[in-house]
């Protein structure tokens, strides 16, 4: 069976072209958990044509994610991190709603570093998010949710794993740097809100860990929490590609497979390949 994506009738779950699909089967079973969020005539479209069930990997990820996110063992932390607020928003605001802790670190926390009124000199900024990032610290605070921001940054002048960098206050940004790690002092504060948690759901790294010289924060994280005897789930992407560089993976309770699918479980938003199947049944 060739790419189903070479077909324009795939991405627009064309319903010929799902029957055309399941016509070569008597039985659809999902299991990829990862394409999960997309409604597709190859995950969606088919499943109205044959009887149809979740796989062992998809019900893993239910168990997991929608575990931590519903009734997760307090005290329940998130880590969030990666480039960008607008990413992250839809997660951050169910998060509120569950989580005990939250803490932020990546390129997505100098938004929030903005809102507070400080200079992020030339670190990623979404300048149009910065009063949503202010609103999401406020009702955060409503909610009796605490969310950490970091402490200190790894700054440099230049977009490279060989510049020379030096570590500073998030107060005392320079107007000529920019953040591509976070610093001791952050490491150190977020550790203790990791020892005193028993859930943790992990989503976006702590700077450029692409890069050696601005990889520590991330690997520490993931050291940490490969230390911790608690429940440890990692959302997949760039996080759990970091936690495979560590060679940490073995030791974490769960790691998703999912990017966009984890993202957007994480969000609350119902999976389209998911619900399409009524029978969710694991299959063995």
């Amino acid at each position: 069976l060739q790419n189903t994506r070479f077909r324009k009738e795939e991405t627009k779950n064309g319903d010929e072209f799902a029957k055309e699909l399941a016509s070569l089967a008597d039985i659809f079973v999902n299991d990829a958990f990862g394409t999960s969020h997309r409604a597709h005539a190859s995950n969606v479209g088919v499943a109205k044509h044959l009887p149809s069930a979740v796989g062992l990997l998809i019900g893993k990820e239910l168990d997991a994610i929608g575990g931590a996110l519903s009734k997760p063992q307090r005290p329940f932390t998130a880590i969030l991190g990666g480039a960008k607020v607008s990413d992250k928003i839809g997660v951050i605001e169910n998060l509120i709603n569950v989580a005990d802790n939250i803490l932020i670190g990546g390129g997505m926390a100098f938004t929030f570093i903005k809102a507070l009124g400080y200079p992020v000199g030339k670190s990623l900024l979404e300048e149009d998010k910065v009063d949503l990032a202010m609103a999401l610290l406020k009702k955060a605070e409503e909610k009796g949710v605490n969310i950490f921001l970091p402490q200190d940054f790894k700054v440099t002048q230049e977009f490279k794993d060989t510049s020379d960098f030096q570590v500073v206050s998030f107060k005392e940004i320079p107007e000529s740097y920019m953040g591509l790690d976070i610093g001791e002092k952050t490491i150190k504060l977020f550790e203790s809100v990791l020892e005193g948690s028993q859930t943790v759901i992990w989503n976006g790294p702590m700077g450029v860990f692409e890069f050696d010289n601005f990889s520590q924060g991330t690997n520490e994280i993931a050291k940490q929490l490969a230390d911790l005897d608690i429940i440890t789930i990692i959302g997949g992407g760039d996080s759990a590609a970091a936690v495979e560089k560590a060679g940490l993976a073995e030791k974490m309770t769960h790691i998703s497979t999912g990017g966009g699918a984890t993202l957007e479980y994480m969000e609350g938003k119902v999976l389209p390949g998911i619900d399409a199947i009524e029978d969710l049944e694991e299959v063995s």
